[in-house]
């Protein structure tokens, strides 16, 4: 990641991501953990806890962001992505980079690939690896 520069990453501003988990989920840690890597970057990160979907894509929305992060620890991971990107396909905001997290069964990660996830990143992925894949993904969708 040396040498690269994220100060004017899409449309001369920086990369805005939206880190979030839904309020069926209580467990936060490695968002947390994940937000301040990205902040060490150089991305701007909003960051909210404990809420609905709907909630989640009015602030991708209103913050006009790259990207969302979502978390899920409990389970119900499937049935809470696929309200996150059907809402999104419904307002029109299908153009963002989404990436799952937390534990997820990898037997679960096709399908949620399926839905429009871009990547899942489990227990002990390293913050550089996160970082990566936006740069990298929100790149390609500033060119589609």
């Amino acid at each position: 990641m040396a040498g690269k520069s994220i100060d004017k990453g899409v449309q001369g501003r920086k990369i805005r991501v939206l880190l979030c988990v839904s309020e069926i989920d209580g467990h936060d840690r490695g968002l947390k953990y994940i937000a301040k890597k990205l902040a060490e970057a150089g991305m701007e990160v909003v960051y909210i806890s404990y809420k609905i979907i709907e909630e989640i894509v009015d602030t991708a929305i209103q913050e006009d962001v790259d990207a969302i992060g979502i978390s899920s620890s409990t389970g119900g991971h499937l049935g809470v992505i696929s309200d996150l990107m059907a809402l999104l396909k419904a307002k029109g905001v299908d153009n963002k980079v989404v990436i799952a997290g937390g534990i997820i069964p990898t037997v679960d990660i096709p399908i949620l690939q399926e839905m429009g996830v871009g990547r899942v990143f489990g227990p002990g992925t390293h913050g550089h690896e996160v970082v990566h894949y936006i740069l990298e993904n929100v790149a390609k969708k500033t060119i589609l």
